[in-house]
């Protein structure tokens, strides 16, 4: 047991202590970030809105999130990426603190900045993370700060029901927005600014205009990043079902909330367990295989609910959701980063990160709607969606072996110059 902790320890090593520190300071936002659990029922309640006008603003912060994972890597890339967390943490956190102040119509622009910033910051921190770290020891920072994000997230909810009951719901955004103002603080005092590129993009592409078709360029030279976006766009629709249309399968065949949260609780716990350990684990691994067996094993956990709506059968869903989170989640962000040319790192993470939140948006919609008209096709659909997007990955990862064995042809029977194959 011994000897198992301290190879764990010792596969974590390479990672600097700056990402250590923002780590903690990651730990510490995720603890108190838990509006997004309560925002509904505090429009509903407090603020006295009808169920359809609350969806609609929690639906329009929804894509102001979205908006913020897409362009707060290309921020980065511009300006730095530290100066964008810290203008993005700063913006949010005020815009949280006067969210209780403003009146009722100010909400429907309100909460998409608020979340529109949490989504800059999001992004904005994972190129941060592989800026600083060094190939080959990306998949443990990037396991490293998803695990004590997940930690904190488990900590919140219990925590802000306790401020929502004991004092108001308006002290959840004050909270909110004080942690987010701190974050800031945190990451100025241990983020040194030196280092950090502030070149602006269009300039290192070749000037105004340049830098989307320098982007397309890298994306073309890099056949599977572009496969690996459209397996993570289906699988994350599929894995949002989580927190939409399964509560309601539940509910429909007698099984109540209390249910939902403990099965939603034994995500967190498995994370938390094994995140870190299975990083370090794979770490040699090839990235693409690793990230499809996890897809793999998403659709396998919403085909386990095949075998009926029970206690056992929604264990063994999340028990294998979770694990395929864990394999195909931290490893597709660190693949990311490693198939970045130095001057897109924000933008190739941006990319990333936008689209691995897109089912939160297009999730429900799709499931409700599904879920409404065949509740019978929605469970054996999202399992053959996500095993498809695993199966996608395998493939382009076989493709890149059979292109890495092939015997390089001479320049003189090509006619030109030989090119570099990346990705």
């Amino acid at each position: 047991m011994v000897q198992g902790d301290t190879g764990v320890l010792q596969g974590f090593k390479d990672i600097p202590r700056v990402v250590w520190l923002l780590a903690a300071g990651v730990f510490v936002n995720a603890v108190v970030s838990f509006t997004f659990v309560f925002v509904f029922l505090y429009l509903t309640g407090p603020r006295g809105l009808g169920a359809a006008r609350a969806g609609l603003v929690v639906g329009i912060g929804g894509v102001g999130l979205i908006a913020g994972n897409f362009t707060g890597g290309w921020y980065g890339d511009r300006f730095g990426h530290r100066r964008v967390l810290l203008t993005a943490a700063t913006l949010g956190g005020i815009a949280l603190v006067a969210l209780p102040l403003l009146p009722t119509p100010l909400l429907y622009a309100a909460l998409p900045v608020a979340q529109y910033a949490s989504g800059v910051i999001r992004a904005a921190n994972s190129a941060l993370v592989a800026v600083a770290v060094p190939e080959g020891a990306r998949r443990q920072a990037f396991a490293l700060v998803r695990c004590v994000s997940n930690g904190g997230f488990t900590l919140g909810p219990p925590l802000g029901a306790l401020v929502a009951t004991g004092l108001s719901y308006d002290w959840l955004f004050v909270g909110d927005g004080i942690g987010t103002l701190l974050f800031a603080v945190w990451t100025a005092r241990v983020v040194p600014d030196r280092g950090v590129s502030h070149l602006p993009a269009v300039a290192r592409d070749g000037g105004p205009g340049h830098g989307e078709q320098s982007l397309w360029r890298e994306l073309r030279a890099r056949p599977a990043v572009l496969v690996l976006l459209g397996a993570i766009l289906v699988t994350d629709v599929v894995y949002r079902q989580q927190y939409s249309t399964f509560p309601a399968f539940l509910a429909d065949h007698g099984l109540d909330a209390r249910v939902f949260g403990l099965v939603i609780a034994l995500n967190g716990g498995v994370i938390l367990l094994l995140e870190l350990p299975a990083a370090v684990a794979l770490r040699e691994r090839p990235a693409l295989p690793v990230i499809g067996t996890g897809m793999v094993l998403v659709g396998a956990g919403y085909a386990a609910l095949l075998l009926g709506a029970g206690i056992g059968s929604a264990v063994a869903m999340m028990i294998l959701l979770s694990l395929g989170e864990i394999l195909y989640k931290t490893t597709a962000t660190a693949y990311m980063a490693d198939q970045a040319p130095e001057h897109a790192i924000g933008r190739f993470q941006s990319l990333y990160a936008g689209v691995s939140v897109s089912g939160v948006v297009l999730g429900p919609p799709i499931g409700g709607a599904v879920y409404s008209a065949a509740p019978g096709l929605l469970w054996p659909l999202c399992a053959v969606l996500a095993a498809g997007a695993g199966a996608a990955l395998l493939g382009a990862h076989a493709r890149q072996a059979r292109r890495a064995a092939r015997p390089a042809r001479p320049a003189h029977e090509t006619g030109s110059r030989p090119k570099a194959v990346a990705g």
